[in-house]
């Protein structure tokens, strides 16, 4: 019933009232000292201050009568009163669920954050009790709900989705009771650790498979090529010593290498090969 009673306005009456009531009691009597300590004591509870982020919800007589926008506002002390000053400001509220099964029937642990913001403070108050808690309650519910109906992939790889999911069945809630939720955030989602390892080792097994295939398309398409090759070196078998004496400067070309050379192919190659890669092996002359 006090709510804003501390304020600038109210300073100054108590202050004036309580020089009245001095002078009274000096140049007239005490009797006359009360009265003006009394009616001063009224005239101070009168002024109420409600802050810039706050609207006030007057009651007279138990009964709503109007909102108090931000400032200075008098009203009858004893006959109405600020039931209560509700914060217009954006708040976050912090809500999760555990063990809760998904779908799929696997338990996780959810955290998540809620934005909300009063838009109606007569509703919020008068509509619901403790709407804060309220609100904290139904964010919670929904939370639950959505994670029965939803997978555990979909939970992880599309929690955008969820959030906005999230966001609109909480606002449908909330809305008769002047809040609204701006948006919905899914901080974790937390699964028991054998599920954990099970799924790394699946994954794990997924990459080697994509790996292999790609190797056996790899090798497919080289084969391919060789075949092509080959029927190239069928038609011109000088292109055959070429390509080998190509492979056998490129094997011997470091220093310190060494290649063994079958017969056959020895004696498939020009013998003036053999001598380029005899020379490659001799130590360069001093100066």
């Amino acid at each position: 019933m006090l709510k804003g009673s501390v304020n600038i306005i109210t300073l100054i009456i108590l202050v004036v009232t309580a020089a009245l009531a001095f002078l009274a009691f000096v140049f007239g009597s005490a009797q006359l000292a009360w009265t003006v300590a009394i009616v001063g004591a009224i005239v101070a509870a009168s002024p109420r201050q409600v802050e810039q982020w706050e609207r006030g919800i007057l009651l007279h007589l138990g009964r709503f009568q109007r909102v108090l926008e931000p400032g200075i506002s008098w009203i009858v002390p004893g006959v109405e009163w600020i039931t209560a000053a509700v914060d217009m400001r954006i708040r976050s509220t912090s809500f999760s669920a555990e063990k809760t099964l998904t779908r799929d029937t696997v338990p996780v642990n959810v955290d998540a954050v809620l934005f909300w913001v009063v838009v109606d403070a007569k509703k919020a108050v008068l509509e619901v009790k403790h709407f804060e808690k309220t609100v904290s309650w139904a964010a919670q519910t929904t939370l639950r709900d959505v994670i029965g109906k939803t997978e555990l992939v979909r939970m992880i790889s599309e929690r955008e989705a969820l959030d906005e999911e999230l966001q609109s069945v909480i606002d449908a809630k909330t809305t008769e009771w002047g809040v609204t939720v701006q948006s919905v955030e899914i901080r974790d989602v937390r699964i028991p650790t054998d599920l954990e390892d099970a799924m790394s080792r699946k994954a794990q097994a997924d990459r080697e498979k994509e790996a292999r295939v790609i190797l056996a398309q790899s090798e497919l398409l080289v084969a391919e090529q060789m075949e092509k090759a080959s029927e190239v070196y069928i038609e011109n078998p000088t292109a055959l010593k070429i390509r080998a004496m190509n492979m056998t400067y490129e094997s011997i070309k470091e220093r310190g290498a060494l290649m063994v050379i079958p017969s056959g192919m020895a004696e498939s190659i020009n013998p003036g090969v053999i001598g380029l890669a005899t020379a490659a092996f001799k130590p360069p002359e001093a100066d």
